[in-house]
């Protein structure tokens, strides 16, 4: 799958590696704007005592070379350009999935000494960008990074820069790095056939944002198991663009409320299961509608009925992705590779619940 190979950061003492692209300084700056490196500095941090036109020729410099304030500079020097941390991107640590992968990632650094800087995107790609640029700026040895926006190719320079990238739970889009991932398509697709298998044919989906791949990829395995089981999908039984407990509530007590309701529902995130499962027991019938969720969670199996889910590996995903991280800090010559986490099937009741026995003529 490789088509481009990136590098570590050069190890204490050593220059960058050949064909990669240093990070622009301030003598870059100033030789493009044509002034000292003084004046650069003055700008840069908001000095007084620089003409507005000098000024604003600077900041075109400063832009242009995609330069940013080195705000660690003293202690980089004195550690040969290492800061011995991390950066790691996440959708939210609100999440229990997201916050798993957080600890996971600790545990991996703290034995090696590394300090871990994370935040969440809240799903909005502005704010991906502003979160990079902020780890970035301040000499992270390398990123893990749950994508949010549809294009990460503004990453490009850091790569040429030498700093290893770890895509998480979701591929990077325009650039090849490592990533992490859990097999999203085949959990979706085994938690319908085995809805399937109860019975089921008429199965709702209710999904997570549709610009969020793994979102993507799980309705990808909800159609194929209903193709697969030659069961035509209905349209109307798919939601998506939830994202939290309380849109997923709203949703599922629409469809539940209709005249024909679905007699099982696949939901593709584990707040979304939530949502569905308050619903249902809102309603007096979790033990009429099946419920399968993506995703375990805490106390699931403790619910009335327990919950049948597709469970990740969280602690798995994020240990890979940062062992992934170190690995390439210290050799980074080898492609780059997309590791995969299975999910497992975990049946505790509420997915085995079978569809109301059509009434015949005899």
């Amino acid at each position: 799958m490789t088509t481009m190979s990136t590098h570590a950061a050069p190890h204490e003492g050593e220059r960058p590696a050949p064909g990669l692209r240093p990070r622009a300084t301030m003598r870059d700056v100033a030789a493009l704007a044509g002034v000292g490196i003084k004046t650069v500095s003055r700008v840069v941090n908001g000095e007084p005592g620089v003409a507005p036109a000098t000024a604003e020729r600077v900041s075109r410099a400063a832009q242009e070379l995609s330069f940013q304030v080195d705000m660690v500079a003293g202690n980089l020097r004195r550690t040969g350009r290492r800061t011995r941390s991390i950066g790691l991107v996440l959708a939210s640590v609100d999440n229990p999935f997201a916050a798993a992968i957080h600890r996971a990632v600790e545990d991996v650094a703290e034995a090696r000494g590394v300090a871990v800087f994370s935040a969440s995107t809240d799903e909005h790609p502005d704010r991906e960008r502003a979160l990079v640029e902020a780890f970035t700026s301040r000499r992270v040895d390398g990123l893990i990074l749950t994508s949010t926006g549809v294009d990460q190719r503004y990453l490009l320079r850091e790569l040429e820069a030498g700093t290893p990238i770890v895509a998480i739970d979701r591929p990077a889009v325009g650039i090849d790095v490592d990533t992490v991932v859990a097999d999203n398509v085949e959990g979706a697709r085994h938690a319908v056939e085995h809805l399937v298998g109860s019975g089921h044919r008429r199965i709702a989906f209710m999904g997570d944002l549709a610009t969020i791949a793994t979102a993507v990829q799980r309705l990808e395995g909800f159609r194929q198991a209903m193709a697969g089981a030659d069961i035509p999908v209905d349209e109307s039984l798919v939601v998506e663009d939830l994202h939290d407990e309380e849109s997923a509530f709203k949703a599922a007590m629409e469809l539940l409320m209709r005249s024909v309701r679905p007699t099982a529902i696949f939901a593709s995130q584990n707040l979304i299961t939530i949502g569905v499962f308050r619903a249902l027991r809102t309603l007096g019938v979790h033990h009429s509608i099946a419920l399968v969720g993506f995703d375990d969670f805490s106390l699931a199996d403790l619910l009335d009925p327990p919950v049948t889910v597709v469970a990740q590996d969280p602690f798995a995903i994020g240990r890979a992705a940062a062992e992934r991280l170190f690995g390439r800090m210290t050799d980074g010559a080898f492609p780059p590779q997309r590791i995969v986490v299975p999910t497992r099937l975990v049946v505790r009741g509420s997915g085995e619940i079978r569809p109301p026995v059509a009434r015949g003529n005899g």
